[in-house]
């Protein structure tokens, strides 16, 4: 029995050291996911001068972007002008502190930022943006609803497979370790299809309405955040699915040993 039991608990080290990464890599995921949800830095635009473009325009442009009116090709030309940033919830555009008409530009900028409503996030996107007569644009609208829904059930797939691996380890069983892993899997399914949803959504924003010669556009960190969040599901899946289907199997062949 000791050369059996000595592999026994060099196996059950082996699962041990599987489920303390998988979990790592699992909450690393969701604080990464987490974090690339409530920041805005997804896509960023960087202009020459924003702060002679805002002097140019006065108060308007500020007045147009924070308005409950504004429709997509308002904030959008907002965004082209004051080097903005776009999140999943909210739009940011930067101005100076001081952006009267009758006062000259400054140096001295700050970050103002206007949140999407929810009727916002289901709204309908154009053909033509900022043109409704010219048709519902398919494509872009349930992209940008798709968006919007997939990170939530990502976050939401990673919480209920950490309350199963909760019972597991309450019931000193790794066979629910599966479930985890499967759900940590779709979780990573659907953080790449956020990722790609995002991207395609940016690229026919911009068929529609392209970047002027003096903006240059950029994925942002919090872009980035979710992209390596996809990799970490994916391998905290694998870990959990292995170590589960690999004990079950061993103590099968424990059992079998006994008996014979």
């Amino acid at each position: 029995l000791f050369p059996y039991s000595s592999k026994g608990a060099m196996m059950d080290n082996r699962f041990a050291t599987a489920l303390v990464i998988a979990c790592v890599l699992s909450l690393i995921s969701t604080i990464y996911m987490a974090a690339s949800i409530g920041t805005d830095f997804w896509y960023e635009y960087h202009t020459l001068s924003p702060a002679e473009n805002v002097s140019e325009a006065g108060r308007s442009i500020w007045e147009e972007f924070v308005s409950e009116e504004a429709d997509e090709k308002t904030y959008t030309d907002a965004l082209f002008r004051c080097n903005g940033t776009v999140g999943l919830w909210r739009r940011c555009i930067t101005v100076p502190k001081n952006s009267h008409w009758y006062s000259p530009p400054e140096n001295d900028m700050t970050t103002n930022c206007i949140s999407f409503s929810l009727s916002d996030q289901f709204m309908e996107k154009y053909i033509e943006p900022g043109n409704h007569n010219s048709g519902t644009d398919l494509n872009r609208t349930y992209l940008w609803r798709l968006q919007f829904l997939l990170p939530f059930v990502s976050v939401g797939l990673m919480c209920f497979g950490a309350l199963i691996g909760l019972c597991a380890c309450a019931c000193r069983s790794l066979y629910p370790a599966i479930a985890t892993g499967v759900l940590h899997f779709l979780a990573g399914l659907c953080t790449l299809g956020l990722v790609g949803c995002y991207v395609a959504g940016i690229e026919l924003l911009h068929k529609k309405l392209p970047l002027p010669d003096d903006v240059r556009g950029e994925f942002g960190w919090s872009f980035c955040l979710a992209c390596v969040s996809a990799p970490l599901q994916f391998m905290a899946a694998a870990l959990f699915i292995w170590a589960a289907r690999t004990n079950r199997k061993e103590f099968t062949l424990l059992k079998a040993y006994r008996v014979a």
